[in-house]
């Protein structure tokens, strides 16, 4: 696991920006480091040493030196692909994962993506040809920005490694537009104008200054006949624990996130069948019993036999705010990344490795909304539009004012009247179109017009090979909010403190199967995750096996009236927030009254929140803090 960094052009790279750019990554590789300078490339890395830790520094090369690459990730399949390479004829001399690239890259090209089993963001540079490669795994497990000015291309693991070089920077609306809908700044947009995000399963060339990037891989979504349940069940064990075992593999002491789902429990499940020790494991929970799921987690512990360690979080983490901010180079509004932060400190306490269950919801069915979709099918467009629904949804919305509950009810109705992409964009978005428009100022909204947010769900839906309702809406996630969003938070809040994610369920073997599986299988009545669930049953107790989905959320709403009251005002009121010219103030000022009040703006607010924080640290360049002398004692805690 590393971080990458580099730059290409036409002329000789500048080594000082290089250097910089992999500084601001050493916490993702403090281990060790390493460069190539060429007359027409520099990469970089910084290293954390898993696999091969004695012999596996980076860059590698092929045998004469023309190929290099810089890799982070992990390639769980690196043995077979070592014995191919050496039966070919080609010389290793670690014996890890890096160095298999460079030598695939002979053999089979830009195609040797397809022979890779892991999570992976790499670049490798073709010194004979002056072409640069850079890949990203398929579902975006790892990150990889880059941006093009004055013939030369930048690339790096995270986004603070570009703004390293100094060039500047200026915040582009329409990555805000996005962002304010889904929470996150999706693919490829990045939050800063001219600074992209290589999309999950695609790769980019840059050949003698011409750029391209092509898709390598989705999901199939084929349904499987003559597939017996039984048989499936047996199935799905066998490749869990085969993802499980290969994802062990490390030099370094290995780990796991335990909550009180049942991803998590069946990763950690196999483990202990796979392991020839006791299992760690790490949870963390809240004293607010709506939101804490330790003591669940701590009975899987105890039932498996793991080493359980557990953190409780009793109050809005003041702190955890300000890291946020430093770790994510984006606004990102996820309020779960505040315990993922902390799990993933108390575990980097005593691991380098974490399995996690994070893919059982996409793969699946695991979320309530899949279920609440499918129950919404059940009003077909045609039928809806026909009872006069959309009508009737409009007019309540024009007679009432924005953000209100019959203004909602209003907008439920005109929904029910649109095709399903429509309806899920809708569930899956924090700020409505209407809500951002009333929100934006005069030049703002100009600037935005036809900017549709939620033509990117719409896209996603038309894009998708699946046939079956649920299994589109999955096959949705696995390309927009998986890596925009759950992928993102494991990646930042684990690598800030150097700790590796490994995801068993996301392993692309088991998730090809799965994507054409019946979604009855997946989704049956009131229960979701069915088939695994069933899989699953003889690993754990009963009562788990039943347990409904929690979510690992926060009590962000409540916060938002006590402790993080004074905050939330004073940063979004005052003249530095007022003067960005973004948000109309008075809009702003009727979130915070009516949540106050008792009506449920978290969401929103909290996103507000999040961009202004990210704005002052890295828009205006400025160190994290508050505006007010209030806020600014709860800041210090």
């Amino acid at each position: 696991m590393c971080g990458i960094a580099g730059i290409v052009g036409t002329a000789e790279p500048d080594q000082d920006a290089l250097r910089r750019m992999c500084d601001a990554i050493i916490h993702r590789g403090p281990d060790g480091e390493g460069a190539h300078l060429g007359r027409h490339a520099a990469l970089g890395m910084r290293r954390l040493a898993i696999v091969d830790v004695a012999g596996g520094d980076q860059p590698v090369y092929n045998e004469d030196r023309t190929v290099v690459a810089v890799f982070n990730g992990e390639l769980y399949n690196h043995p077979e692909l070592r014995a191919e390479l050496l039966a070919k004829g080609h010389t290793l001399r670690g014996s890890g994962d890096s160095e298999c690239l460079v030598h695939l890259y002979e053999e089979y090209g830009d195609e040797l993506v397809h022979r890779l089993r892991g999570m992976f963001a790499f670049a490798i540079w073709d010194a004979r040809r002056d072409r640069l490669l850079l890949a990203r795994d398929r579902v975006g497990k790892k990150p990889l920005y880059w941006s093009e000015t004055g013939g030369r291309l930048r690339f790096a693991s995270e986004l603070k490694s570009l703004l390293a070089t100094g060039d500047p920077a200026a915040l582009d609306l329409t990555a805000l537009h996005h962002y304010l809908t889904y929470q996150y700044v999706p693919a490829p947009w990045s939050i800063l104008d001219g600074i992209a995000k290589l999309p999950p399963g695609h790769i980019l060339t840059w050949e003698n200054g011409v750029t391209a990037t092509r898709r390598y891989w989705r999901l199939d979504s084929t349904p499987v006949t003559g597939l017996r349940l039984p048989e499936a069940e047996e199935r799905l064990r066998e490749l869990l624990l085969d993802a499980v075992r290969v994802r062990m593999i490390s030099e370094r002491p290995v780990g796991a996130f335990l909550s009180g789902g049942v991803d998590s429990a069946a990763v950690v499940a196999a483990m202990t069948r796979v392991s020839a020790g006791p299992v760690r494991t790490f949870c963390v929970g809240f004293t607010d019993a709506r939101y804490d799921e330790s003591g669940a987690a701590r009975s899987i512990a105890r039932h498996l036999g793991t080493e359980h360690h557990e953190l409780i979080v009793d109050a809005a983490d003041i702190e955890a705010i300000g890291l946020l901010t430093r770790h994510f180079d984006e606004p990102f509004a996820d309020s779960s990344a505040l315990p993922s932060l902390r799990v993933a400190q108390l575990t980097g306490e005593h691991v380098t490795v974490a399995l996690t269950g994070d893919g059982g919801d996409e793969s699946f069915g695991g979320y309530e909304r899949y279920r609440l979709m499918a129950l919404g099918t059940r009003v077909p467009t045609g039928l809806a539009r026909g009872l006069g629904m959309g009508r009737l949804g409009a007019e309540i919305v024009a007679r009432t004012r924005p953000l209100s509950r019959r203004r909602a009810a209003g907008r439920a109705l005109e929904l029910l009247a649109q095709p399903l992409g429509r309806r899920y964009a809708h569930l899956m978005s924090h700020f409505t179109p209407q809500q951002k428009d009333a929100l934006y100022t005069d030049d703002v909204r100009a600037s935005l017009a036809g900017d549709d947010s939620y033509r990117l769900l719409d896209e996603a839906f038309a894009a998708s090979r699946a046939t079956a309702d649920i299994n589109r809406m999955m096959d949705v996630d696995v390309n927009t909010y998986l890596p925009g969003d759950l992928l993102a938070k494991v990646d930042i809040t684990t690598m800030a403190y150097s700790l590796e994610a490994r995801s068993p369920l996301l392993d692309h073997r088991l998730m090809e199967w799965a994507a054409g599986l019946p979604s009855s299988w997946k989704v049956r009545g009131g229960t979701t995750k069915w088939l695994l669930r069933r899989a699953v049953a003889p690993w754990l107790p009963a009562d788990h096996i039943r347990r409904p989905k929690r979510g690992f959320g926060v009590p962000m709403a409540q916060w938002l009236r006590t402790d993080l009251r004074d905050l939330s005002r004073d940063l979004l009121t005052d003249e530095t927030a007022v003067g960005r010219g973004l948000f109309r103030p008075e809009v702003v000022r009727l979130l915070l009254a009516e949540h106050a009040e008792g009506q449920d703006h978290a969401t929103r607010l909290w996103s507000l929140m999040q961009f202004e924080l990210w704005a002052r640290t890295w828009l205006d360049r400025s160190p994290v803090g508050v505006p007010s002398t209030a806020a600014s004692r709860q800041w210090r805690g």
